[in-house]
């Protein structure tokens, strides 16, 4: 398939929202527990409910000829899918030719041996999810990981040219006295900043009402040092940007509880075993899978419009005392 094919509807949902960006989550393993995400002892998924990268990279060539314009692989965490390399530079290959971009989220621990593949596939920008820079601490929200491997494949990243985005969760009593010179080491470093609020998705064993941190108060604790100025640049996701008064990098935040974001939601994501969630907040689900497998990409086209037609107007995030898990999937599995 070539560009976006004109004889197909582009993708608009019943709200008249038109998507344009795809996150795939390529595999729900990680090797990083990390507390806000998922549950220390995790059950994966069997590697026949897996779709192969052959099906996945399929599925991305139907979306970009529905009118996909940027691709995000997710996980679990990427890096550790089997041959990852291989469908990276296949979808790679689509950009300029219906893709406008590919990128990756990640946990950074594999970039140091993935660094210079992601860009010779043509990865421009990559993020990095890292909540703490302390050892002890990055060991304890992680469970058990080095925060040395990250900040080695942080190096490898610069030195492939990649440009870095760094994701931290903003989580009270956790790391909420490290956001401020979170902000200021990546001023030096070069690396834009987003931070996140911790979101209610599957149950972990912690107690996320303990760790919520409202970004509009870290806004303010951070306006009180520096001053912050709104942009209206975006990258196709939910952050909303600001420049940082003295640095030179951008700073975003994503407030799903604080302030919602849907009006303008431009995104649906595929699970690494083909169903297709049309929000992070909702169960609702089409699966791909089985029409793939048994009738090829004729037989999932329709479920598509199926999708679009199933998309919300908004999640249902909800955070307190009493208030269970917005969803039962976790974090992982959907991809963020």
């Amino acid at each position: 398939m070539a560009m976006a094919d004109p004889s197909r509807p582009l993708m608009t949902d019943g709200l008249g929202r038109r998507i344009s960006y795809l996150r795939i989550s390529v595999t729900d393993r990680c090797d990083l527990r990390c507390r806000y995400c998922m549950a220390e002892k995790m059950q994966f998924l069997p590697k026949n409910q897996v779709l192969t990268l052959e099906e996945i990279a399929l599925l991305a060539d139907l979306f970009i000829a529905r009118g996909i314009r940027k691709i995000r692989l997710t996980g679990g965490e990427p890096l550790v899918r089997r041959d990852i390399g291989d469908l990276v530079r296949r979808i790679g290959r689509r950009i300029g030719t219906g893709l406008d971009e590919l990128t990756l989220t990640t946990n950074g621990t594999r970039l140091v041996d993935h660094a210079e593949m992601l860009a010779d596939a043509g990865v421009r920008r990559i993020n990095v999810s890292l909540d703490s820079r302390d050892p002890e601490r990055f060991a304890h929200v992680t469970r058990g990981g080095k925060i040395d491997q990250v900040l080695v494949g942080l190096d490898a990243a610069r030195a492939a040219g990649l440009a870095v985005k760094i994701n931290m969760v903003a989580l009270k009593g956790v790391n909420d006295d490290e956001i401020l010179p979170m902000l200021r080491w990546c001023g030096e470093q070069g690396f834009d900043l987003t931070l996140i609020e911790t979101m209610p998705l599957g149950d972990t064993g912690e107690d996320r009402t303990d760790h919520y941190l409202p970004l509009t108060l870290v806004a303010d604790r951070i306006r009180a040092e520096h001053a912050l100025t709104p942009l209206s640049h975006r990258t196709g996701g939910p952050a909303r940007y600001h420049a940082v008064e003295g640095m030179s990098i951008k700073l975003g935040v994503i407030t799903p509880l604080t302030q919602n974001f849907c009006a303008d939601c431009n995104r649906i994501r595929m699970t690494c075993e083909g169903k297709i969630f049309m929000c992070l907040g909702h169960e609702d689900h089409v699966d791909f899978k089985e029409a793939l497998r048994e009738g090829g990409l004729p037989a999932v086209e329709p479920l598509i419009d199926r999708a679009l037609r199933l998309k919300p107007a908004a999640h249902d995030f909800r955070i307190g005392a009493g208030e269970g898990a917005a969803t039962r999937r976790h974090m992982s599995v959907t991809g963020g």
